[in-house]
């Protein structure tokens, strides 16, 4: 998502892509071709098949450790056009964000980042307690501009990043610029910056609409696609796979998304992550991390919806799409954005004045357990993360999309609770409050308020 102030126009873009009118390089079209990497020789693991569901119930199996949950899962992105106002900064302090990107949209690709706004935002970043990740310029930079940068950060000043993006949705800069180009364009900037910091990770392509389907994966000019070349050139540099995805409107023209366009959209993201998973072995040879650099429902300024980005339902959405993508083993999920009000559009978690629904998502998850463990469910309006806490106790965040009261059966596999049941729940009438303390065995009939996420504590499971 490219963000836009609101005296720039809207650019066209074609079918299932995101808004973006980011600024076009020049030089000419016959770049040579960048170095392919050759893939790593070895044998790598065969990855497990997914168990299925067992039917008509939810099914959690404790004792099936699924390794930790990223704690960058939980990120956001900032820029320097976001204000967070003074009275919500408790509340983007007390957010739970863990992850920050920086600045998040177009305006890195626009702008040349100074000093004094990465002092800015490290200090925002420490604040919120959230990784930091610098985004340099691509579109319009040198490699010897982000170099720079990291000298900067990580020499001058000690920051410690990490982590580094290289650009910011390549495939919208215009027809004239291609795979090929941007490969090389990116590898140059790449080894520049590792000459300064060779501890740092990179982060690319960050390119937006890939879906994981080749027919409709974004292409270049030329047909070759955008995520395969960048993977076969630069395979060997990169440290996270990153995509964007923002699923509606579908066009230009297309009005926002209903709740039940909303609902059925959420499973996508059972089978994007796989094929990503399959292509980077296919290309590379090796397993990559994988990261979503910006997501959320849509990519126009639309608010005041009942499934826009700042609305009720967005947030149910997004509660299902996080576990989703908890449960796929995804390294980073930067949330598109910290903070936005009017013309701006309903993305931001905060507004002028207030919270808005999808900030309480991130209030769920924070009490979710740092160690994924199996859970399943076969109805395709519930779904279920399950994780251990450090205090021995199994988490369960439970979603019901659906627009009626949902009537499941839960399963602990040798699992039983030393003592009551803590039960929040965020849903219309609540924002995200203890309900209460049941007393729940394996086999107990438990009832999902409409359109809600439901957070289980079970002390001391055994």
């Amino acid at each position: 998502m490219c963000f836009r102030l609101p005296s720039i126009l809207i650019a066209l873009l074609a079918l299932g892509t995101v808004l973006s009118a980011c600024a076009q390089l020049g030089g000419p079209t016959d770049t040579p071709a960048p170095p392919t990497a050759t893939p790593t020789p070895t044998v790598l693991p065969t990855w497990t098949p997914v168990p299925t569901p067992v039917p008509g119930a939810l099914y959690v199996d404790a004792s099936r450790g699924l390794g930790p949950i990223s704690p960058y899962v939980y990120g956001t992105n900032y820029g320097p056009w976001v204000i967070v106002p003074y009275d919500l900064l408790p509340q983007a302090e007390a957010a739970g964000i863990e992850f920050l990107r920086y600045p998040g949209g177009e305006w890195g690709d626009e702008n040349d980042l100074q000093g004094y706004q990465i002092d800015q935002f490290i200090d925002l970043a420490r604040r919120m307690g959230a990784e930091p990740n610098i985004c340099v310029r691509l579109a319009g930079g040198t490699p010897e501009q982000a170099a720079q940068l990291v000298r900067y950060a990580n020499v001058d000043n000690d920051y410690d990043v990490v982590y580094w993006s290289i650009g910011n949705e390549p495939n919208l800069y215009g027809d004239e610029y291609g795979t090929v180009q941007h490969s090389a364009e990116w590898r140059a900037i790449a080894e520049a910056m590792l000459e300064v910091d060779p501890d740092i990770l990179l982060i690319g392509p960050n390119v937006t609409g890939y879906t994981g389907n080749t027919a409709t994966d974004p292409k270049d000019d030329e047909g070759r696609d955008w995520m395969r070349e960048f993977l076969l050139a630069n395979g060997d540099l990169v440290d996270v796979v990153m995509i964007h995805r923002y699923p509606f409107p579908t066009s230009i023209t297309a009005s926002p998304a209903t709740v039940d366009q909303l609902r059925r959209n959420a499973h996508e993201w059972d089978s994007i992550i796989p094929n990503l998973r399959g292509l980077i072995r296919e290309t590379t040879g090796r397993d990559i991390p994988v990261g979503i650099g910006e997501i959320n429902s849509h990519w126009t300024h639309v608010s005041y919806g009942e499934a826009t980005p700042d609305s009720f339902y967005n947030a149910i959405w997004w509660g299902d799409v996080l576990g989703r993508l908890i449960r796929q083993r995804v390294e980073i999920v930067a949330h598109f954005i910290l903070q936005s009000s009017g013309s701006q559009g309903g993305w931001g978690l905060l507004s002028r004045f207030e919270v808005r629904p999808s900030y309480y998502v991130y209030q769920v998850y924070k009490e979710l357990g740092s160690e994924l463990v199996y859970a399943s469910s076969d109805d395709r309006d519930v779904s279920i993360t399950a994780a251990l806490r450090e205090d021995g106790a199994l988490t369960l965040v439970i979603v019901n999309l659906g627009s009626q009261e949902a009537e499941q059966t839960l399963l602990l596999s040798e699992s039983t609770p030393s003592g009551p049941v803590e039960v929040w729940l965020f849903d219309a009438d609540h924002e995200f409050e203890k309900t209460g303390e049941l007393a729940i065995a394996s086999g107990d009939t438990i009832l999902l308020p409409v359109q809600s996420i439901t957070l289980m504590v079970l002390p001391g499971v055994e």
